[in-house]
């Protein structure tokens, strides 16, 4: 496990500064739908949001369906530890291609952020291998 700053725990406590996703979704929303509605109970469905709101809440939702499975394989790595090293290698990789998939869905840019994702996608993909390594390599 690496020390200091770039550590396992500091970089799950960093992950929480990604929930600007949300943040950002919500106040983009909020400039579409108006303070009425927002305000209360939210029963009805809003009005359309528009274009940058609408991507906003995409890459939302994306982040809040790939965010849990980092938790756990990041709290994984920190409990059983990273023998190998290729764990945190994923979490940075995890880590850096969430951030820049944040502009390029709101910019609309095709193609690369697919290929951002699918990064992200692989940083998972090695915590999960750090894991198995580190458990089974004993």
């Amino acid at each position: 496990m690496a020390a200091g700053f770039l550590s396992f725990p500091v970089l799950a406590a960093l992950s929480v500064l990604l929930m600007f996703h949300v943040i950002l979704q919500s106040s983009l929303a909020y400039r579409d739908v108006g303070r009425e509605w927002n305000a209360g109970p939210r029963d009805a469905t809003p009005a359309p949001l528009g274009e940058l709101a609408g991507r906003a809440a995409r890459a939302s939702a994306n982040f809040r369906e790939t965010y849990p499975g980092f938790v756990v394989l990041v709290l994984a790595l920190a409990a059983g530890g990273d023998s190998s090293g290729i764990g945190f290698a994923g979490t940075l990789v995890w880590f850096v291609a969430r951030i820049i998939y944040i502009p390029l869905y709101l910019g609309g840019v095709p193609y690369i952020r697919s290929y951002v994702w699918l990064v992200g996608a692989s940083g998972l993909a090695m915590m999960l291998s750090g894991v198995l390594y580190s458990a089974y390599s004993t």
